[in-house]
């Protein structure tokens, strides 16, 4: 998934179309948890786009497990060693996936 295809563009009007095109704050959605969640305690070496290649076979999907797990590590790619990650059943991809794409939906012009 191209993460940042259906990111809001701002292009200001202006008379000399010179200002450079900015794209909005990426908004993710919260992802409540669920009993299909599956849990593992971070080892030495884990990452959140390793563990997202390992369950979901696409490791863009990485934010996913981030933002499931914001209150352990939300500046981080790396989880801390030791912590019980949370990540979300890949059979719930579609249903964040369709969230995330209606709270960033496609360009507009202001």
């Amino acid at each position: 998934m191209a993460r940042y295809n259906n990111i809001r563009l701002i292009t200001p009007r202006t008379s000399s179309g010179n200002l450079p095109r900015r794209y909005s704050t990426v908004k993710y959605p919260e992802i409540p948890k669920d009993f299909s969640d599956i849990y593992v305690y971070a080892t030495q070496g884990d990452r959140y786009d390793l563990l997202a290649n390992d369950y979901y076979n696409d490791s863009s999907l990485w934010w996913i497990i981030s933002t499931a797990n914001y209150e352990v590590s939300y500046d981080s790619i790396t989880p801390p060693y030791g912590t019980q990650i949370r990540i979300p059943s890949p059979s719930r991809l579609s249903s964040i996936l369709s969230r995330y794409e209606s709270l960033n939906f496609f360009n507009d012009i202001i």
